[in-house]
């Protein structure tokens, strides 16, 4: 990879490295290697800078769900993480910045389709993910992921805001206190064909809010 690769990259993700080799290595696929009768001991494959990204975007994106959805449960949290770094998600974002252009393959994986495999670039994202955080640390993470996947977290934040008041009670209540709200009639008054109901509901016995109107939802 030229220096002028190297320029177009940072440009792209705005993060210069300090050491350059950690982006090269970033973009060096097994099967260039394979291909390779003889090359510097300095250039190795994408793979362990993988297996850091990965976790190192699995803990900034749990941190992030865990602050932004205070009220949901452990469950789905799990699931809301799992639509965030999965493959098609990590693959698009590569795609976005146009990651698969500065891959080193063998021939082989070239003429295949390598460039432009979803697998391929998912992996590719998450090397450049560890590489990001080796070189500059996990606040140049935080930038760079939630920069790329704030239409996604706001997504999922809407989708979080048109639960009824009645569920996300019950997500605050089960996951401060402990408990499920219950709910009962404190009073119900006026006629059968014009009832006006008063409803108490409670968290482990203890009052926590009164409504009423018409009906008893």
């Amino acid at each position: 990879m030229d220096p002028g690769n190297y320029q177009a990259i940072e440009r792209t993700i705005g993060i210069q490295f300090n050491d350059k080799q950690l982006l090269l290595q970033a973009f060096v696929h097994r099967s260039f290697l394979n291909e390779l009768l003889d090359h510097d001991e300095e250039l190795v494959d994408n793979e362990r800078l993988e297996f850091l990204g990965d976790a190192v975007l699995g803990y900034v994106v749990s941190e992030q769900l865990y602050l932004l959805f205070p009220y949901v449960d452990e469950g789905e949290l799990t699931n809301l993480r799992s639509a965030l770094v999965r493959r098609e998600t990590l693959a698009r974002l590569a795609e976005e910045l146009d990651l698969g252009e500065y891959l080193k393959l063998g021939h082989g994986e070239e003429e295949s389709g390598g460039r432009t495999r979803r697998a391929t670039l998912c992996a590719t994202f998450e090397a450049l993910v560890g590489a990001v955080y080796l070189d500059q640390g996990i606040e140049a993470v935080r930038r760079l992921v939630f920069g790329l996947l704030r239409v996604d977290i706001e997504r999922l934040r809407a989708v979080d805001d048109t639960k009824d008041p009645k569920s996300r009670l019950q997500e605050w209540a089960q996951a401060t206190k402990g408990y499920t709200p219950r709910y009962k009639v404190a009073e119900a008054l006026g006629p059968d064909h014009a009832k006006h109901f008063v409803m108490l509901v409670q968290i482990n016995g203890e009052p926590f809010g009164v409504g009423q109107g018409r009906s008893k939802q």
